[in-house]
């Protein structure tokens, strides 16, 4: 249950805090003020305090003669940990499943005077981080790895091992490219070894800006090496996702013996052969051949040939890497060898090596949720960081967790004694499912005995002794008391009470007594049973007749709802308001994710009649985001409310909300073919391009749903966050419209990413009068549309790269275009050319008036929709004509075609 609801940001890659002008940067500058942020001078990257990521340690500043004018901002400070044996960062928020870099870094600088560098330490999640420590005091170092994010945080831990007090300078996370550096994966991560320059003509260190992921890359010169270089742009090949540094790849090394061979081994002092290895190469010709010029190149590993031959592409990159790790040696030896038809020697641009690190298993990520859902309700104050059962040594305080060896471990037992707890039990203790022992005894917990505690299959010992729990006992509980199955206490509860027959329990356990009731009270009780049975059966038939007839009729689209009465005896429509436990078994357990949003994971569930639905949970760390959590709160009910009134053929049909303390969610109709983007953007493996008629139905359907929320509804509804990820289509291929009407509960401020207070949307659909002057109108739902709409005729997203590898708005680059008269120049390939060109461009020219600067210039959805019929119309009859053609072209001509060579 991880970070439950739609992912605004996850579209931009910026989820994982968008900060200034970083999507997907987090950097951290350890040790200044809480309150202060900056952007660096040479990088321009800005660098936040560690303060809101960490609630332990001491700030330093290093002494001042290690300050000198070279020495990077950042290293003039740095946090110890003098208190406790294990201090743990916590970063987020996080892309699940996503790879990132994330590089720690390290300058004791003498900051206590004793000129004693310290050693200790480090774990990302529950493995530990082989780092290397200056021995120096006026040197810093840095320690990198790319891994893949198991939960929606990343947990750094400094541990002391006696030998001085653990020290940090700057925490950098960089979202990657999920499709770069395979080899890092939930079961194991890569450690940097080395990352090189060969030929570097500057001598400098390169990163972030001349490289788009921050990688840093080290000059490399030799003497036997001749370097070349260019003042040419090269291609990086952004499609392939490594993108070297520019820098980088505009120089590169040949042997000076052009006959030669290019040389190097690896690592430079003998280690473990057991030790495993992953090379990256990556190459581009500089030199533009001449006729009788071939540059052609095999790789040899260790004396055996592994790959080739080889010839890089003039002024466009190529990455090589080891598809297996090298193992089985203390050293390895690469050599790059010219073939016997070639002419040039070989050459090298950059290098990289890594060594894998197995990773352990954490701590089952339910349970992980759980007990820092705990955690935030109940503010508690034990040093409760990083992962809560591994490694076994820095277990949390109050836990027993299984054996490390299960896989998942779980947490089995949990003792919250004395510890200041008031107000009602978790909900989320319901999700520690392999709990066997809870102690909640001497605190100030008030509220009912939970019914989810009888659910709880392992529980074996429950303790509620000494707080000011209230009404009776779940009878699930008692019976287990009964039959031995559950050590039950809680005396000390005055308004606590058991059944009718339980008289009086002793600490431990709940004693029968037979009750003697006088006859007059017998017969009072029958008599109070028939009548209450009588009524209840009169109280049933006027209810049913009066559902019978409560049929209410939707002005805005002609269909009939029908609406019955609700537990408190009010009408109110189909949709409802479900329990957690009801959440929990209708997603049995939330076994089946299948999608995320910007604020949580959306899990597939299934009703008791057998409706299958889409169950979006607002996690933790969405509730932090609200500015006023209790408002948020109170707003997420009024918003759910006010969305039950909502029915349109084009609209995700809302089925229910859930609010139980932490724990909130929002019920939906499960759309079987998923989201518009994913079937754009290619990633949807289920389906085929689209075709120019199913978009314009699927356009239609979209402004059909857009002009209900804002004609249709009252108050009318401005969905704020129009894009193609929020568009769903079911099994037949009809479009309706998501994540409408929350967008002003929970697009708040997030103090991580640095977002504006006032405007909120998505970067490339955020209509540019709205940011500028920050008034909100239907119509700025218009011209996110009309973004929409450029992405069926294009293919392209909403944000893309211009010929310098730039990013812009996909409206800067196709309007223009358009407007010139060149329509099909951005179109689609994949549509390759079956489209009438009259609906073509009937719907550019909606996209043009959609996307108008000024909001004043732009159409309503009614007229929208009135235009985009016309313009179906259109299509349907040129496909009927196409349609026609192509059968009197199989029945005249049986003549075959091939394609020409490229």
């Amino acid at each position: 249950m991880v970070l439950p609801w739609l992912y605004i940001l996850m579209s931009l890659l910026a989820l994982a805090v968008s900060v200034q002008s970083q999507p997907g940067f987090l950097s951290i500058d350890c040790g200044i003020p809480g309150d202060f942020n900056y952007t660096d001078d040479t990088t321009q990257m800005f660098y936040t305090s560690d303060a809101k990521f960490i609630d332990t340690g001491t700030n330093k500043e290093i002494t001042a003669i290690h300050m000198t004018q070279t020495l990077p901002r950042q290293y003039r400070n740095l946090r110890i940990f003098p208190d406790g044996i294990r201090n743990c960062y916590t970063l987020t928020p996080v892309i699940k499943s996503n790879r990132y870099l994330l590089r720690a870094s390290f300058m004791y600088g003498n900051y206590d005077g004793l000129d004693q560098p310290p050693q200790f330490d480090a774990y990302v999640g529950v493995d530990r981080w082989e780092i290397n420590l200056p021995s120096n005091s006026s040197l810093y170092v840095w320690n990198e790895i790319i891994m893949v994010a198991s939960l929606d945080y990343i947990s750094v831990c400094l541990v002391k091992t006696g030998n001085g007090i653990p020290f940090i300078s700057t925490l950098e996370l960089r979202l990657l490219d999920n499709s770069t550096y395979q080899a890092a994966n939930e079961s194991q991560s890569l450690r940097l070894y080395t990352r090189l320059d060969p030929g570097s003509t500057s001598g400098q260190r390169i990163r972030y800006p001349d490289d788009d992921y921050d990688r840093m890359w080290s000059p490399w010169v030799e003497n036997f090496w001749t370097p070349i270089d260019t003042s040419f742009s090269i291609n990086l090949r952004k499609d392939d996702g490594y993108q070297p540094a520019l820098a980088v790849m505009n120089t590169s090394a040949m042997p000076t013996n052009t006959s030669g061979n290019l040389s190097f081994y690896f690592p430079t002092s003998h280690v473990d052969p057991r030790s495993q290895y992953h090379v990256f190469f990556h190459f581009a010709e500089l030199e533009r051949l001449q006729k009788n010029q071939s540059r052609e190149f095999n790789f040899s590993i260790d004396g055996k040939y592994v790959y080739g031959p080889f010839s890089p592409e003039y002024l466009s990159v190529d990455t090589i890497f080891t598809q297996s790790p090298l193992s089985g040696k203390d050293q390895h030896v690469v050599d790059l060898y010219k073939t016997t038809s070639s002419t040039l020697p070989p050459i090298l641009n950059a290098v990289e090596i890594f060594t894998v690190e197995q990773l352990t298993s954490p701590t089952d990520g339910q349970d992980v949720d759980a007990i820092m859902n705990i955690k935030a309700i109940y503010q508690i104050k034990r040093n409760w960081t990083g992962d809560p059962c591994v490694p076994s040594s820095y277990i949390w305080e109050g836990l027993n967790c299984s054996s490390p060896d299960s896989k998942p471990p779980t947490i089995i037992s949990l003792d919250l004694s004395s510890s200041g707890l008031a107000g009602v039990l978790a909900p989320s203790l319901a999700n520690l499912t392999s709990i066997q022992s809870l102690d909640v005894s001497n605190n100030s917990l008030t509220g009912p005995v939970p019914d989810f505690l009888a659910q709880l299959s392992s529980l074996k010992i429950l303790n509620l002794t000494n707080n000011q729990f209230t009404g009776p006992i779940p009878a699930i509980l008692l019976d287990k008391s009964k039959d031995g199955s559950l050590s039950l206490s809680f005396d000390n509860n005055t308004n606590l009470s058991g059944p009718p027959d339980i008289n009086h329990c002793e600490a431990g356990s709940c004693k029968k007594k037979r009750k003697i009731l006088v006859p007059i009270l017998a017969s009072s009780i029958s008599a109070l049973v028939v009548l209450i049975i009588m009524v209840f059966v009169l109280r049933k038939f006027t209810q049913r007749r009066r559902q019978r007839e409560a049929v209410v009729w939707d002005k805005t689209d002609g269909s009939i709802h029908k609406m019955q009465y609700g537990r408190n005896g009010s009408l109110h429509s189909e949709n409802q308001r479900f329990t957690y436990t009801e959440v929990v078994n209708m997603t049995n357990n939330f076994e089946r994710p299948i999608g995320n949003g910007g604020f949580g994971t959306v899990y597939h569930g299934q009703m008791r009649e057998g409706t299958q639905v889409a169950v979006k949970m607002l996690s933790l760390q969405s509730v932090k985001v609200l500015s006023h959590p209790r408002q948020g709160c109170n707003e997420f009910q009024n918003e759910a409310q006010l969305l039950m009134r909502v029915h349109h053929k084009n609209v995700v049909p809302f089925i229910g909300y859930c609010q139980e303390g932490d724990n909130m969610a929002l019920i939906y109709e499960y759309m079987a073919l998923g989201n518009l983007g994913s079937h754009l953007s290619g990633t949807n493996s289920n389906s085929k391009a689209l075709n120019w008629g199913q978009r314009l139905c699927i356009a239609l359907d979209v402004a059909l749903g857009l002009e209900y929320l804002h004609n249709g509804c009252r108050p009318p509804i401005i969905h704020r966050d129009m894009k193609t990820t929020n568009i769903l289509l079911n099994e037949r291929l009809e479009a309706k419209i998501g994540d409408f009407g929350m967008s002003k509960v929970f697009l708040q401020d997030d103090e991580f990413t640095h977002i504006s207070t006032a405007v909120k949307g998505t970067a490339g659909y955020l209509d540019p009068e709205y940011f500028n002057s920050n008034n909100l109108t239907h119509r700025s739902d218009v011209y996110s549309f009309g973004v929409v709409l450029l992405e069926l005729i294009t293919g392209r997203p909403a944000i893309i790269r211009n010929a310098d590898y730039e990013k812009r708005t996909l409206v800067d680059w196709a309007c223009p275009i358009i407007a010139g008269g060149d329509v099909q120049s951005v179109v689609d390939p994949r549509l390759e050319g079956d489209y009438d060109i009259n609906s073509l461009w009937k719907v550019a020219e909606i996209v043009l008036a959609c996307t108008s600067p000024r909001s004043i210039e732009r159409p309503t959805m009614t007229e929208v929709v009135a235009e985009l019929k016309d313009c179906l119309g259109t299509e349907t009859t040129a496909e009927r004509t196409r349609s026609l053609n192509i059968d009197q072209v199989e029945k005249t001509s049986s003549i075959t075609f091939q394609p020409s060579p490229r």
